[in-house]
């Protein structure tokens, strides 16, 4: 009976030894399945740290590109209230004061009467006068040409 009872209990413990080493090897392979998790972690965390630096470098470069341009139109919207401006002036100017400004600047290059006649579209009279106030204004410049 003592023999049929440690046989029996050879039989359990062979049994238990199997069960053991069938769970050793089930944990050892979830432990290296459990590693190479990890690291498959951590890779794609290294790459995702890549990706956010390259976009935030991108980011960047596209606000400071933006930041430009808004410069720019200010500058260019800038230059266009001045034009504005400039034009709406010359558009109210009086028409005449651009032919007797023209007649002026010709009289001072040295023009006689009938070229301000024929240039400006002005009387005779009024060439006559211009010339005249241009002598009179500058008498040395009429005095070194003769």
């Amino acid at each position: 009976m003592f023999i049929k009872l440690l046989s029996f209990r050879g039989i359990q413990l062979a049994d238990n030894l199997g069960l053991l080493g069938i769970l050793l090897v089930a944990l050892l392979v979830m432990f290296v399945f459990v590693i190479f998790l990890f690291f498959k972690q951590r890779n794609a965390e290294k790459k995702a740290t890549l990706v956010a630096a390259a976009l935030r470098t991108e980011i960047q470069a596209m606000s400071s590109t933006t930041i430009g341009m808004g410069k720019r139109i200010v500058d260019v919207e800038s230059k266009l209230e001045l034009s504005l401006e400039k034009q709406f002036e010359l558009e109210q100017r009086d028409p005449d004061e651009v032919v007797y400004s023209q007649a002026a600047r010709l009289v001072e290059m040295g023009a006689n009467v009938d070229d301000l006649v024929q240039s400006c579209g002005i009387g005779r009279p009024e060439a006559e006068l211009m010339a005249l106030m241009h002598k009179e204004l500058n008498p040395k410049k009429s005095l070194q040409k003769r």
